[in-house]
Protein backbone atom coordinates (compact mmCIF):
# COMPACT_ATOMS: atom_id res chain seq x y z
CA UNK A 1 0.00 0.00 0.00
CA UNK A 2 1.63 2.91 -1.06
CA UNK A 3 2.56 5.68 2.15
CA UNK A 4 0.07 8.73 0.89
CA UNK A 5 1.28 10.57 4.18
CA UNK A 6 5.19 9.74 4.12
CA UNK A 7 6.97 13.39 5.08
CA UNK A 8 9.11 15.12 2.22
CA UNK A 9 12.13 14.99 3.58
CA UNK A 10 14.56 12.47 3.52
CA UNK A 11 13.82 8.75 5.15
CA UNK A 12 14.92 8.51 8.68
CA UNK A 13 17.77 4.96 8.56
CA UNK A 14 17.63 2.63 10.79
CA UNK A 15 14.79 0.95 13.02
CA UNK A 16 12.70 3.82 13.72
CA UNK A 17 11.96 3.71 9.93
CA UNK A 18 12.14 -0.20 9.64
CA UNK A 19 8.67 -0.41 12.15
CA UNK A 20 7.24 2.55 11.99
CA UNK A 21 8.31 4.46 15.07
CA UNK A 22 5.56 2.70 17.70
CA UNK A 23 2.97 2.89 15.23
CA UNK A 24 3.64 -0.56 13.53
CA UNK A 25 4.33 -2.52 17.34
CA UNK A 26 1.23 -1.07 18.62
CA UNK A 27 -0.99 -2.06 15.48
CA UNK A 28 0.55 -5.53 16.19
CA UNK A 29 -0.01 -4.97 19.70
CA UNK A 30 -3.87 -4.15 19.06
CA UNK A 31 -4.33 -6.84 16.53
CA UNK A 32 -3.03 -9.55 19.16
CA UNK A 33 -5.34 -8.57 21.75
CA UNK A 34 -8.15 -8.68 19.88
CA UNK A 35 -7.34 -11.90 17.85
CA UNK A 36 -6.07 -13.37 21.25
CA UNK A 37 -9.47 -14.91 22.63
CA UNK A 38 -10.31 -16.53 19.55
CA UNK A 39 -6.72 -18.37 19.59
CA UNK A 40 -7.66 -19.05 23.34
CA UNK A 41 -10.64 -20.78 22.67
CA UNK A 42 -9.54 -23.15 19.77
CA UNK A 43 -6.19 -24.15 22.21
CA UNK A 44 -9.05 -24.85 24.92
CA UNK A 45 -10.74 -26.99 22.42
CA UNK A 46 -7.52 -28.57 21.33
CA UNK A 47 -6.39 -29.66 25.15
CA UNK A 48 -9.05 -30.09 26.97
CA UNK A 49 -8.57 -31.58 30.49
CA UNK A 50 -11.78 -34.02 29.94
CA UNK A 51 -12.01 -34.86 26.31
CA UNK A 52 -16.42 -35.49 26.59
CA UNK A 53 -16.72 -34.59 23.04
CA UNK A 54 -17.82 -38.31 22.21
CA UNK A 55 -20.41 -37.92 24.77
CA UNK A 56 -21.63 -34.32 23.74
CA UNK A 57 -21.67 -35.78 19.96
CA UNK A 58 -24.30 -39.03 20.56
CA UNK A 59 -26.06 -37.03 22.97
CA UNK A 60 -27.10 -33.56 23.25
CA UNK A 61 -24.76 -31.80 20.32
CA UNK A 62 -26.84 -32.80 17.39
CA UNK A 63 -30.03 -31.36 19.06
CA UNK A 64 -28.09 -27.79 19.70
CA UNK A 65 -26.31 -27.91 16.05
CA UNK A 66 -29.61 -29.06 14.55
CA UNK A 67 -32.27 -26.03 16.45
CA UNK A 68 -29.31 -23.69 15.49
CA UNK A 69 -29.51 -24.11 11.57
CA UNK A 70 -33.47 -23.98 11.84
CA UNK A 71 -33.25 -20.54 13.35
CA UNK A 72 -30.18 -19.77 11.07
CA UNK A 73 -32.46 -21.03 8.05
CA UNK A 74 -35.88 -19.84 9.06
CA UNK A 75 -34.49 -16.32 10.29
CA UNK A 76 -32.40 -15.89 7.37
CA UNK A 77 -35.57 -16.56 4.96
CA UNK A 78 -37.95 -14.22 6.89
CA UNK A 79 -35.69 -11.11 7.46
CA UNK A 80 -34.61 -12.08 4.07
CA UNK A 81 -38.28 -11.49 2.87
CA UNK A 82 -39.54 -8.72 5.19
CA UNK A 83 -36.44 -6.39 4.70
CA UNK A 84 -35.90 -6.62 0.91
CA UNK A 85 -39.96 -6.37 0.39
CA UNK A 86 -40.03 -3.67 2.82
CA UNK A 87 -36.62 -1.65 0.86
CA UNK A 88 -38.65 -2.12 -2.53
CA UNK A 89 -41.98 -0.65 -1.40
CA UNK A 90 -40.72 2.59 0.57
CA UNK A 91 -37.93 2.83 -2.85
CA UNK A 92 -40.06 2.45 -5.35
CA UNK A 93 -43.50 3.35 -4.83
CA UNK A 94 -45.45 6.38 -3.32
CA UNK A 95 -48.31 5.68 -0.62
CA UNK A 96 -49.84 6.86 2.30
CA UNK A 97 -47.06 7.34 5.26
CA UNK A 98 -44.43 6.33 3.27
CA UNK A 99 -41.84 9.05 4.38
CA UNK A 100 -42.52 8.52 8.09
CA UNK A 101 -42.37 4.71 7.89
CA UNK A 102 -39.03 4.68 5.76
CA UNK A 103 -37.22 5.84 8.80
CA UNK A 104 -39.70 3.83 11.72
CA UNK A 105 -38.59 0.72 10.04
CA UNK A 106 -35.55 0.95 11.19
CA UNK A 107 -36.81 1.23 14.94
CA UNK A 108 -37.17 -2.62 15.62
CA UNK A 109 -33.32 -2.31 15.85
CA UNK A 110 -33.75 -0.20 19.27
CA UNK A 111 -35.19 -3.59 20.81
CA UNK A 112 -32.80 -6.17 21.72
CA UNK A 113 -34.71 -9.62 20.57
CA UNK A 114 -34.71 -10.82 23.91
CA UNK A 115 -37.54 -8.06 25.24
CA UNK A 116 -39.35 -8.99 22.09
CA UNK A 117 -39.28 -12.36 23.86
CA UNK A 118 -40.42 -11.18 27.01
CA UNK A 119 -42.77 -9.13 25.86
CA UNK A 120 -44.73 -12.11 23.18
CA UNK A 121 -44.89 -14.42 26.06
CA UNK A 122 -46.70 -11.82 28.24
CA UNK A 123 -49.04 -10.67 25.51
CA UNK A 124 -50.31 -14.20 24.24
CA UNK A 125 -49.78 -16.43 27.38
CA UNK A 126 -53.12 -17.58 29.65
CA UNK A 127 -53.27 -14.53 31.68
CA UNK A 128 -52.32 -12.33 29.28
CA UNK A 129 -54.51 -9.81 27.06
CA UNK A 130 -55.11 -12.03 24.02
CA UNK A 131 -56.53 -14.86 25.73
CA UNK A 132 -58.26 -13.00 28.56
CA UNK A 133 -60.13 -11.34 25.57
CA UNK A 134 -61.27 -14.43 23.80
CA UNK A 135 -62.37 -15.82 27.36
CA UNK A 136 -64.25 -12.79 27.76
CA UNK A 137 -65.91 -12.29 24.01
CA UNK A 138 -66.54 -16.88 23.70
CA UNK A 139 -67.48 -17.63 27.55
CA UNK A 140 -64.71 -20.18 27.78
CA UNK A 141 -63.81 -20.83 31.25
CA UNK A 142 -60.65 -22.72 31.16
CA UNK A 143 -57.61 -24.13 28.77
CA UNK A 144 -59.54 -27.37 28.45
CA UNK A 145 -62.37 -25.46 26.27
CA UNK A 146 -60.22 -24.02 23.88
CA UNK A 147 -57.32 -24.78 21.76
CA UNK A 148 -54.46 -22.02 21.40
CA UNK A 149 -50.86 -22.31 20.11
CA UNK A 150 -48.01 -23.21 22.28
CA UNK A 151 -46.38 -19.99 22.49
CA UNK A 152 -42.49 -20.93 23.75
CA UNK A 153 -41.49 -23.21 20.67
CA UNK A 154 -38.87 -22.53 18.20
CA UNK A 155 -41.14 -21.11 16.00
CA UNK A 156 -41.87 -18.32 18.18
CA UNK A 157 -38.01 -17.48 18.54
CA UNK A 158 -37.71 -17.57 14.86
CA UNK A 159 -40.50 -14.72 14.54
CA UNK A 160 -39.30 -12.74 17.53
CA UNK A 161 -35.57 -12.70 15.91
CA UNK A 162 -37.00 -12.29 12.67
CA UNK A 163 -38.89 -8.83 13.85
CA UNK A 164 -36.10 -7.56 15.20
CA UNK A 165 -33.31 -8.10 12.92
CA UNK A 166 -34.66 -7.42 10.04
CA UNK A 167 -33.67 -4.18 9.70
CA UNK A 168 -29.81 -5.42 8.96
CA UNK A 169 -30.87 -6.60 5.73
CA UNK A 170 -33.47 -3.88 5.00
CA UNK A 171 -30.81 -0.77 5.46
CA UNK A 172 -28.86 -2.94 2.69
CA UNK A 173 -31.31 -3.43 0.36
CA UNK A 174 -32.53 0.12 0.76
CA UNK A 175 -29.12 1.75 -0.13
CA UNK A 176 -28.36 -0.88 -2.77
CA UNK A 177 -32.31 -0.18 -4.67
CA UNK A 178 -31.60 3.36 -4.42
CA UNK A 179 -28.25 3.06 -6.17
CA UNK A 180 -29.83 1.67 -9.23
CA UNK A 181 -30.41 3.64 -12.12
CA UNK A 182 -33.79 4.34 -12.78
CA UNK A 183 -33.05 4.22 -16.62
CA UNK A 184 -32.78 0.52 -15.64
CA UNK A 185 -36.35 -0.09 -15.07
CA UNK A 186 -37.81 2.47 -17.27
CA UNK A 187 -36.06 -0.07 -20.00
CA UNK A 188 -37.81 -3.18 -18.13
CA UNK A 189 -41.05 -1.63 -17.82
CA UNK A 190 -40.94 -0.63 -21.88
CA UNK A 191 -40.57 -4.46 -22.53
CA UNK A 192 -43.67 -5.44 -21.01
CA UNK A 193 -42.36 -6.37 -16.84
CA UNK A 194 -44.63 -6.17 -14.85
CA UNK A 195 -43.99 -4.65 -10.92
CA UNK A 196 -43.01 -8.63 -9.81
CA UNK A 197 -41.10 -8.83 -12.87
CA UNK A 198 -38.87 -5.79 -12.25
CA UNK A 199 -38.34 -6.67 -8.81
CA UNK A 200 -37.14 -10.31 -9.67
CA UNK A 201 -35.38 -9.71 -12.80
CA UNK A 202 -34.10 -6.48 -12.64
CA UNK A 203 -34.09 -4.88 -8.88
CA UNK A 204 -33.09 -8.04 -6.74
CA UNK A 205 -30.17 -9.33 -8.62
CA UNK A 206 -29.07 -5.66 -8.72
CA UNK A 207 -29.62 -6.03 -4.77
CA UNK A 208 -28.45 -9.46 -4.47
CA UNK A 209 -25.27 -8.63 -2.86
CA UNK A 210 -26.28 -6.46 -0.48
CA UNK A 211 -29.10 -8.65 0.65
CA UNK A 212 -27.00 -11.69 1.02
CA UNK A 213 -24.83 -9.38 3.55
CA UNK A 214 -27.63 -8.15 5.24
CA UNK A 215 -28.65 -12.32 5.87
CA UNK A 216 -24.88 -13.20 6.82
CA UNK A 217 -24.92 -10.64 9.26
CA UNK A 218 -28.20 -11.73 10.73
CA UNK A 219 -27.27 -15.26 10.93
CA UNK A 220 -24.54 -14.14 13.22
CA UNK A 221 -26.72 -12.35 15.83
CA UNK A 222 -29.10 -15.68 15.65
CA UNK A 223 -25.68 -18.03 16.49
CA UNK A 224 -25.24 -15.07 19.14
CA UNK A 225 -28.53 -15.30 20.80
CA UNK A 226 -28.77 -16.35 24.15
CA UNK A 227 -31.86 -14.53 25.83
CA UNK A 228 -34.22 -15.00 23.33
CA UNK A 229 -33.98 -18.91 23.13
CA UNK A 230 -33.01 -19.21 26.29
CA UNK A 231 -36.41 -17.72 27.71
CA UNK A 232 -37.87 -20.12 24.85
CA UNK A 233 -36.36 -23.28 26.21
CA UNK A 234 -34.76 -23.71 22.57
CA UNK A 235 -31.21 -25.51 23.00
CA UNK A 236 -28.95 -23.83 20.65
CA UNK A 237 -24.90 -24.12 20.32
CA UNK A 238 -25.05 -20.57 22.55
CA UNK A 239 -26.97 -22.39 25.34
CA UNK A 240 -24.79 -25.32 25.02
CA UNK A 241 -21.67 -23.35 26.36
CA UNK A 242 -23.54 -22.09 28.87
CA UNK A 243 -24.61 -25.47 30.18
CA UNK A 244 -21.56 -27.87 29.63
CA UNK A 245 -19.44 -24.70 31.03
CA UNK A 246 -21.42 -23.17 33.93
CA UNK A 247 -23.34 -26.65 35.09
CA UNK A 248 -21.41 -29.60 34.04
CA UNK A 249 -18.35 -27.72 34.84
CA UNK A 250 -16.05 -28.95 31.98
CA UNK A 251 -13.95 -25.41 30.47
CA UNK A 252 -12.74 -28.00 27.16
CA UNK A 253 -15.82 -29.41 26.40
CA UNK A 254 -17.56 -25.35 26.28
CA UNK A 255 -14.52 -24.43 24.13
CA UNK A 256 -15.23 -27.47 21.65
CA UNK A 257 -18.83 -26.08 21.14
CA UNK A 258 -17.20 -23.08 20.95
CA UNK A 259 -15.30 -23.92 17.72
CA UNK A 260 -18.07 -25.04 16.32
CA UNK A 261 -20.06 -22.06 16.64
CA UNK A 262 -17.25 -19.76 15.04
CA UNK A 263 -17.03 -22.86 12.69
CA UNK A 264 -20.67 -21.93 11.40
CA UNK A 265 -19.98 -18.55 11.38
CA UNK A 266 -16.97 -18.94 8.87
CA UNK A 267 -19.32 -21.14 7.06
CA UNK A 268 -22.18 -17.85 7.03
CA UNK A 269 -19.41 -15.79 6.25
CA UNK A 270 -18.04 -17.82 3.01
CA UNK A 271 -21.39 -18.63 1.28
CA UNK A 272 -21.66 -14.92 1.39
CA UNK A 273 -18.55 -14.32 -0.24
CA UNK A 274 -19.62 -16.91 -2.69
CA UNK A 275 -22.83 -15.95 -3.37
CA UNK A 276 -21.44 -13.31 -4.98
CA UNK A 277 -18.22 -14.03 -5.92
CA UNK A 278 -19.18 -13.54 -9.64
CA UNK A 279 -21.47 -10.84 -9.51
CA UNK A 280 -20.31 -7.85 -11.11
CA UNK A 281 -22.81 -4.89 -11.05
CA UNK A 282 -21.62 -1.15 -12.76
CA UNK A 283 -22.54 2.28 -12.13
CA UNK A 284 -23.91 4.09 -15.23
CA UNK A 285 -21.27 6.02 -17.62
CA UNK A 286 -23.52 8.59 -17.66
CA UNK A 287 -25.08 10.71 -15.23
CA UNK A 288 -27.18 9.16 -13.00
CA UNK A 289 -30.83 9.47 -12.64
CA UNK A 290 -32.49 7.84 -9.62
CA UNK A 291 -35.42 5.89 -9.33
CA UNK A 292 -38.84 7.85 -9.61
CA UNK A 293 -41.09 6.00 -7.02
CA UNK A 294 -44.70 5.53 -8.92
CA UNK A 295 -47.50 6.47 -7.22
CA UNK A 296 -49.65 3.52 -5.23
CA UNK A 297 -53.58 5.17 -5.18
CA UNK A 298 -56.45 3.32 -3.20
CA UNK A 299 -56.35 0.28 -1.74
CA UNK A 300 -53.20 -0.52 -3.19
CA UNK A 301 -51.53 2.46 -1.31
CA UNK A 302 -52.63 1.27 2.28
CA UNK A 303 -52.16 -2.22 1.65
CA UNK A 304 -48.25 -0.93 1.19
CA UNK A 305 -48.22 1.02 4.20
CA UNK A 306 -49.87 -1.81 6.15
CA UNK A 307 -47.21 -4.70 4.71
CA UNK A 308 -44.86 -1.81 5.93
CA UNK A 309 -46.33 -0.95 9.30
CA UNK A 310 -46.57 -4.41 10.35
CA UNK A 311 -43.26 -5.63 11.27
CA UNK A 312 -42.27 -2.18 12.58
CA UNK A 313 -45.70 -2.60 15.04
CA UNK A 314 -44.31 -6.55 15.70
CA UNK A 315 -40.72 -5.53 16.66
CA UNK A 316 -40.45 -2.40 18.76
CA UNK A 317 -44.48 -1.17 18.83
CA UNK A 318 -45.58 -4.33 20.56
CA UNK A 319 -42.17 -5.20 22.66
CA UNK A 320 -42.47 -0.99 23.93
CA UNK A 321 -46.33 -1.38 24.58
CA UNK A 322 -46.06 -4.50 26.88
CA UNK A 323 -43.18 -2.75 29.03
CA UNK A 324 -44.70 0.37 29.14
CA UNK A 325 -48.26 -1.50 30.69
CA UNK A 326 -46.02 -2.93 33.45
CA UNK A 327 -43.69 0.36 34.19
CA UNK A 328 -46.01 2.98 34.26
CA UNK A 329 -48.05 3.43 37.67
CA UNK A 330 -45.72 0.83 39.43
CA UNK A 331 -42.54 1.39 41.40
CA UNK A 332 -40.45 -0.24 39.09
CA UNK A 333 -38.36 2.91 38.54
CA UNK A 334 -37.63 3.05 42.22
CA UNK A 335 -36.59 -0.14 42.70
CA UNK A 336 -33.80 -1.37 44.04
CA UNK A 337 -30.35 -1.96 42.10
CA UNK A 338 -31.96 -0.27 38.78
CA UNK A 339 -29.64 2.65 39.09
CA UNK A 340 -26.24 0.61 40.16
CA UNK A 341 -27.28 -1.43 36.82
CA UNK A 342 -28.01 1.83 34.84
CA UNK A 343 -24.42 3.08 36.06
CA UNK A 344 -22.62 0.18 35.58
CA UNK A 345 -24.51 0.03 31.91
CA UNK A 346 -23.24 3.58 31.05
CA UNK A 347 -19.73 2.58 32.81
CA UNK A 348 -18.68 -0.13 31.04
CA UNK A 349 -19.93 0.71 27.44
CA UNK A 350 -18.77 4.21 28.00
CA UNK A 351 -15.48 2.95 28.33
CA UNK A 352 -15.70 -0.04 25.98
CA UNK A 353 -16.44 2.11 23.50
CA UNK A 354 -13.61 5.19 24.22
CA UNK A 355 -11.10 1.92 24.29
CA UNK A 356 -12.67 0.26 21.24
CA UNK A 357 -12.77 3.61 18.94
CA UNK A 358 -9.33 4.93 19.74
CA UNK A 359 -7.72 1.23 19.14
CA UNK A 360 -9.53 0.92 15.70
CA UNK A 361 -8.31 4.16 14.94
CA UNK A 362 -4.70 3.92 16.08
CA UNK A 363 -4.61 0.60 14.04
CA UNK A 364 -6.26 1.82 10.65
CA UNK A 365 -3.82 4.57 10.91
CA UNK A 366 -0.56 2.98 11.58
CA UNK A 367 -1.47 0.25 9.17
CA UNK A 368 -1.25 3.56 6.41
CA UNK A 369 1.77 4.76 7.84
CA UNK A 370 3.50 1.71 7.95
CA UNK A 371 2.93 0.80 4.28
CA UNK A 372 4.10 -2.73 5.55
CA UNK A 373 1.87 -5.87 4.16
CA UNK A 374 1.82 -7.85 7.92
CA UNK A 375 -0.57 -4.89 9.16
CA UNK A 376 -2.17 -4.70 6.60
CA UNK A 377 -3.58 -8.07 6.06
CA UNK A 378 -4.46 -8.22 9.77
CA UNK A 379 -6.84 -5.28 9.24
CA UNK A 380 -9.84 -7.61 7.99
CA UNK A 381 -8.97 -10.77 10.69
CA UNK A 382 -9.33 -8.37 13.80
CA UNK A 383 -13.16 -7.90 12.13
CA UNK A 384 -13.47 -11.36 13.21
CA UNK A 385 -14.78 -10.31 16.91
CA UNK A 386 -17.91 -9.35 15.66
CA UNK A 387 -18.54 -12.52 14.03
CA UNK A 388 -17.75 -14.56 16.91
CA UNK A 389 -20.73 -14.78 19.26
CA UNK A 390 -20.30 -12.85 22.96
CA UNK A 391 -20.11 -16.48 24.67
CA UNK A 392 -17.07 -17.65 22.37
CA UNK A 393 -15.32 -14.51 23.54
CA UNK A 394 -16.12 -14.92 27.12
CA UNK A 395 -14.97 -18.17 26.65
CA UNK A 396 -11.27 -17.44 25.36
CA UNK A 397 -10.90 -14.52 27.63
CA UNK A 398 -12.09 -15.85 31.05
CA UNK A 399 -8.89 -18.69 31.24
CA UNK A 400 -6.13 -16.48 30.14
CA UNK A 401 -7.13 -13.26 32.47
CA UNK A 402 -7.44 -15.69 35.43
CA UNK A 403 -4.63 -17.20 34.76
CA UNK A 404 -2.53 -13.71 34.52
CA UNK A 405 -4.55 -12.38 37.48
CA UNK A 406 -3.63 -15.59 39.50
CA UNK A 407 0.42 -14.82 38.30
CA UNK A 408 0.03 -11.71 38.94
CA UNK A 409 -1.65 -11.80 42.84
CA UNK A 410 0.81 -14.57 43.56
CA UNK A 411 4.24 -12.14 42.99
CA UNK A 412 1.91 -9.29 44.72
CA UNK A 413 1.64 -11.31 47.76
CA UNK A 414 4.70 -12.51 47.77
CA UNK A 415 6.50 -8.98 47.48
CA UNK A 416 4.24 -7.28 49.90
CA UNK A 417 2.90 -9.72 51.80
CA UNK A 418 -1.08 -8.68 50.88
CA UNK A 419 -3.03 -10.54 49.02
CA UNK A 420 -4.93 -7.93 45.93
CA UNK A 421 -7.53 -10.22 44.69
CA UNK A 422 -8.04 -10.63 41.29
CA UNK A 423 -7.99 -7.51 39.46
CA UNK A 424 -9.26 -8.46 36.22
CA UNK A 425 -12.05 -11.27 36.36
CA UNK A 426 -12.85 -10.03 39.70
CA UNK A 427 -13.55 -6.35 38.30
CA UNK A 428 -15.38 -4.82 34.96
CA UNK A 429 -12.36 -5.33 33.23
CA UNK A 430 -12.79 -8.39 31.68
CA UNK A 431 -16.47 -6.98 30.93
CA UNK A 432 -14.56 -3.80 29.26
CA UNK A 433 -12.22 -6.06 27.06
CA UNK A 434 -14.58 -8.30 26.24
CA UNK A 435 -16.65 -5.77 24.39
CA UNK A 436 -14.02 -3.72 22.80
CA UNK A 437 -13.35 -7.32 21.13
CA UNK A 438 -16.31 -8.10 20.45
CA UNK A 439 -17.45 -4.41 18.53
CA UNK A 440 -13.68 -3.65 17.33
CA UNK A 441 -14.81 -4.33 13.60
CA UNK A 442 -17.40 -1.40 14.18
CA UNK A 443 -14.98 1.20 15.12
CA UNK A 444 -12.40 0.17 12.63
CA UNK A 445 -14.89 0.12 9.55
CA UNK A 446 -15.69 3.33 10.18
CA UNK A 447 -12.27 4.50 11.18
CA UNK A 448 -11.13 2.94 7.75
CA UNK A 449 -14.16 4.68 5.72
CA UNK A 450 -13.40 7.89 7.25
CA UNK A 451 -9.41 8.28 6.47
CA UNK A 452 -9.73 7.14 3.21
CA UNK A 453 -12.13 10.44 2.40
CA UNK A 454 -9.05 12.56 3.56
CA UNK A 455 -7.49 14.13 0.91
CA UNK A 456 -3.39 12.95 0.76
CA UNK A 457 -2.64 16.65 -0.11
CA UNK A 458 -3.44 17.58 3.54
CA UNK A 459 -1.33 14.90 6.06
CA UNK A 460 1.33 15.84 2.94
CA UNK A 461 1.66 19.43 3.25
CA UNK A 462 1.41 19.34 7.61
CA UNK A 463 4.35 16.22 7.22
CA UNK A 464 6.06 19.26 5.11
CA UNK A 465 6.00 21.82 7.05
CA UNK A 466 7.54 19.34 10.19
CA UNK A 467 4.54 18.14 11.35
CA UNK A 468 5.22 14.35 13.50
CA UNK A 469 2.46 11.87 12.71
CA UNK A 470 1.18 11.72 15.92
CA UNK A 471 0.12 15.46 15.18
CA UNK A 472 -0.97 15.29 12.02
CA UNK A 473 -3.16 12.86 12.95
CA UNK A 474 -4.48 15.26 15.61
CA UNK A 475 -4.12 18.54 14.00
CA UNK A 476 -5.20 17.48 10.17
CA UNK A 477 -7.37 14.14 10.47
CA UNK A 478 -9.33 13.83 13.70
CA UNK A 479 -10.79 17.42 12.80
CA UNK A 480 -12.01 16.16 9.56
CA UNK A 481 -13.42 12.68 10.89
CA UNK A 482 -14.89 13.53 14.14
CA UNK A 483 -18.18 13.16 12.61
CA UNK A 484 -17.85 9.55 11.72
CA UNK A 485 -15.49 8.38 14.68
CA UNK A 486 -18.91 10.34 16.69
CA UNK A 487 -21.33 8.21 15.07
CA UNK A 488 -18.80 4.80 15.86
CA UNK A 489 -18.77 6.09 19.14
CA UNK A 490 -21.95 6.07 19.86
CA UNK A 491 -22.50 2.68 17.91
CA UNK A 492 -20.08 0.69 19.31
CA UNK A 493 -21.59 2.11 23.25
CA UNK A 494 -25.34 1.13 22.09
CA UNK A 495 -23.96 -2.41 21.28
CA UNK A 496 -22.05 -2.89 24.52
CA UNK A 497 -25.20 -1.80 26.55
CA UNK A 498 -27.68 -4.15 25.01
CA UNK A 499 -24.87 -7.11 24.73
CA UNK A 500 -25.93 -9.95 26.89
CA UNK A 501 -24.18 -13.54 26.53
CA UNK A 502 -20.41 -11.98 27.25
CA UNK A 503 -21.58 -10.11 30.15
CA UNK A 504 -23.89 -13.12 31.73
CA UNK A 505 -20.10 -15.18 31.81
CA UNK A 506 -17.87 -12.36 32.48
CA UNK A 507 -19.31 -9.96 35.18
CA UNK A 508 -18.06 -9.96 38.61
CA UNK A 509 -20.17 -11.27 41.08
CA UNK A 510 -23.49 -9.20 42.16
CA UNK A 511 -22.29 -7.10 39.28
CA UNK A 512 -25.62 -6.28 36.84
CA UNK A 513 -26.37 -4.12 34.26
CA UNK A 514 -29.24 -3.31 32.48
CA UNK A 515 -29.17 -6.28 30.04
CA UNK A 516 -28.64 -8.62 32.34
CA UNK A 517 -31.40 -7.12 35.10
CA UNK A 518 -33.60 -7.52 32.43
CA UNK A 519 -32.96 -11.00 31.65
CA UNK A 520 -32.81 -12.30 35.38
CA UNK A 521 -35.92 -10.64 36.02
CA UNK A 522 -37.83 -12.11 32.99
CA UNK A 523 -36.54 -15.46 33.93
CA UNK A 524 -37.83 -15.49 36.52
CA UNK A 525 -41.38 -14.49 35.24
CA UNK A 526 -41.26 -10.88 36.09
CA UNK A 527 -41.62 -8.81 33.64
CA UNK A 528 -42.66 -5.43 35.70
CA UNK A 529 -39.11 -5.96 37.55
CA UNK A 530 -37.61 -6.31 33.28
CA UNK A 531 -39.63 -3.74 32.36
CA UNK A 532 -38.09 -0.30 33.51
CA UNK A 533 -34.57 -1.58 32.42
CA UNK A 534 -35.93 -3.12 29.01
CA UNK A 535 -36.98 0.37 28.64
CA UNK A 536 -34.04 2.28 29.03
CA UNK A 537 -32.30 -0.20 26.80
CA UNK A 538 -34.67 0.74 24.61
CA UNK A 539 -34.34 4.45 24.87
CA UNK A 540 -30.56 3.94 24.51
CA UNK A 541 -30.85 1.71 21.14
CA UNK A 542 -33.44 5.12 19.68
CA UNK A 543 -30.21 6.93 19.67
CA UNK A 544 -28.32 4.84 17.37
CA UNK A 545 -31.51 4.77 15.60
CA UNK A 546 -31.60 7.92 14.79
CA UNK A 547 -28.12 8.20 13.94
CA UNK A 548 -28.77 6.14 10.96
CA UNK A 549 -31.66 7.55 10.21
CA UNK A 550 -29.83 10.71 9.76
CA UNK A 551 -27.04 9.04 7.71
CA UNK A 552 -29.46 7.77 5.31
CA UNK A 553 -31.71 10.88 5.33
CA UNK A 554 -31.94 11.57 1.66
Amino acid sequence: MPDSIAPAAAPVAGPRRRWGGLWTPGALLVAALVLGPVVSVLWLAAHPQENIWPHLLSTTLPRYLANTLVLVAGVGLLTAAVGTGAAWLVTFYRFPGRRWLQWALLMPLAVPAYLGAYALVDFLEYAGPVQRGLRALFGWQSPRDYWFPEIRTRGAAILVLSVALYPYVYILARAAFREQSGATFEVARALGAGAWGRLMRVGLPLARPAVAAGVAVVGMEVVNDFGTVDFFAVQTLTTGIFSVWLQAGNLGGAAQIATLSLGLIVMLVVLEKLSRARARTFGAARAFRPVEPERLAGWRGWGAAALCLAPMLAGFALPVGVLLSHALGTEAWAAAGLGEALWHSLATGGLAAVITVSAGLFIVYAARLSGRRLPVLLLPVTAIGYAAPGAVLALGILFPLAGFDNWLADRWLALTGRDPGLLLTGSAAALVFAYSVRFFAIAQGAADAAIARVPPSLPMAARALGRTKGQVLRSVHLPLISASMGSALLLVFVDCVKELPATLLLRPFSYETLATRAHAKASLEDIGGAAAPGLILTAVGLVAVALLARAQRE
